[in-house]
């Protein structure tokens, strides 16, 4: 945005200037602890806190500008002489307004603009998707979980000039969530990577989660490409004729040939693509076949080695002392992805596969019996030992007929984690965001390999 002066910025957002400053911002931002040179500001009002009441720290740190409410904006004028002062009456629609201008004027240039859903998998499948398209195009992609009403546009805005692929996610908690996101990214390319019991608290059933999803099917322009799961019958209503479909998986357009560590094969409309990836997890494969097909939907085909940095919390595997392996894949649940790190952590030669799992949150009524599936299924996959972490995952200890502690929350779990371990042991670590299991991972990397203490057996072991 650098190019962007105040007053171009002020028409793109309807905002007032109340001071001017050129050349335009490098970025937006809307923490003002953070906030620092080239930044523009926006205090958004929040359910604990207006972040507008900080738009003079911000000006304070050196910030390009402020963005906030008239009054805000004003006394941040009035005490600070320095950086642009804009006032909006409503911050959180300026600040949106702002991307889709952004968007817009990369879509001008040139620039494809692909997005991603699901159930699960779709920060994996947009880290995938973005390594796939960086060997041959100027791409940026949405941060960590950037996915939100407020982090998508700030994800676009922090895509720079002569961006060739924005690769963006998007995330929902209610209908309607993914219309709006729709509506401000304007994608080429749509990918649903697939529909779960995810969020059935707030939704009610499977058959509105595909709907809620399926609003980046009905935002798409006609004769946009969306990637959908083969078979998916909860998908099937909301099919348009007057987009370019193509199907992933078992029987689809974009199907996997081979799969061996290093080395995956796939068959993509007839063309045959071979790769070497990073990962060789079931899940992130069929993730890959999503990539895939969308990195074709703007003219690209990958080949050879792939190396994807996924980000924090999504499976990362630490080798620590003593031969253990940890999966930190604590950044968020749902039945669907339990599975798949179960399968995951069954798939592999290890001295003991321990299963750390905490509450999956936000699937109202259905929890409890949901949370006991995952216990037969760990059963079921050779799991020998599971630590559950919150009254939720208790359920899931209940059903589990092999050894197993239960925890009431990860704080006490992480300060007994260490003793349970033993050598050569690979370790899950999964639950719900809320839960906080990142406590448990960071207290095993801090342990330093002292497996095997002796620990009194406490309550909850079976």
């Amino acid at each position: 945005m650098r190019a962007w002066d105040t007053e171009r910025i002020a028409r793109a957002t309807g905002a007032a200037v109340l001071r001017e400053r050129q050349p335009g911002p490098e970025r937006a931002g809307i923490d003002s602890r953070l906030s620092g040179p080239g930044e523009l500001f926006f205090g958004l009002p929040g359910e604990r806190q207006d972040g507008g009441l900080h738009a003079g720290e911000a000006l304070a740190a050196g910030t390009w500008g402020v963005l906030a409410a008239p009054e805000h904006a004003a006394r941040a004028a009035a005490e600070h002489e320095q950086g642009a002062v804009l006032a909006h009456p409503d911050p959180l629609q300026a600040l949106q307004r702002l991307a889709a201008a952004w968007r817009g004027e990369l879509q001008a240039a040139g620039a494809h603009v692909l997005a991603i859903t699901g159930s699960t998998g779709k920060t994996s499948t947009k880290d995938i998707l973005a390594a796939l398209l960086g060997g041959e195009l100027r791409t940026a992609a949405s941060p960590q979980n950037l996915n939100t009403e407020i982090g998508l546009p700030l994800a676009i805005l922090a895509a720079p000039q002569g961006t060739q692929a924005l690769v963006l996610e998007m995330a929902m908690r209610g209908p309607g969530q993914i219309a709006q996101l729709v509506e401000i990214a304007r994608p080429e390319v749509g990918v649903i990577v697939n529909v779960g019991p995810a969020h059935l608290e707030l939704l009610g059933s499977l058959e509105a989660i595909a709907a809620a999803k399926a609003e980046l099917i009905a935002g798409l322009e006609p004769g946009a490409t969306i990637v959908l799961p083969a078979g998916e019958a909860l998908l099937e209503p909301h099919r348009r004729e007057d987009l370019r479909e193509v199907f992933v998986g078992e029987g689809g357009d974009v199907r996997l040939i081979s799969a061996e560590p290093g080395r995956v094969v796939i068959d993509r409309q007839g063309t045959r693509i071979e790769l070497q990836p990073s990962f060789c997890q079931p899940h992130n494969v069929r993730n890959l076949l999503a990539a895939v097909a969308a990195a074709g939907a703007v003219g690209v085909t990958p080949s050879g080695r792939l190396q994807v940095e996924f980000s924090a919390m999504r499976g990362q595997r630490s080798e620590l002392p003593g031969d253990v392996l940890l999966i930190d894949d604590c950044y968020n649940a749902n039945p669907m992805s339990m599975r798949a790190a179960i399968d995951d952590l069954a798939g592999a030669p290890a001295g003991r596969r321990v299963a750390v799992l905490g509450d999956m949150l936000e699937l109202g009524e259905q929890g409890p019996a949901l949370h006991r599936e995952i216990g037969r299924h760990l059963s079921e996959r050779g799991i020998e030992l599971l630590v559950a972490v919150g009254p939720l995952a208790a359920q899931t200890a209940e059903a589990f007929p092999g050894p197993s502690r239960s925890y009431p929350d990860a704080q006490a779990a992480a300060g007994q984690l260490a003793g349970l371990v033993e050598p050569g042991d690979r370790v899950l670590v999964k639950g719900s965001r809320g839960v906080g299991l990142e406590a448990v991972s960071t207290a095993l990397r801090e342990a330093g390999g002292a497996w095997g203490v002796a620990q009194a057996a406490g309550p909850g072991l079976s």
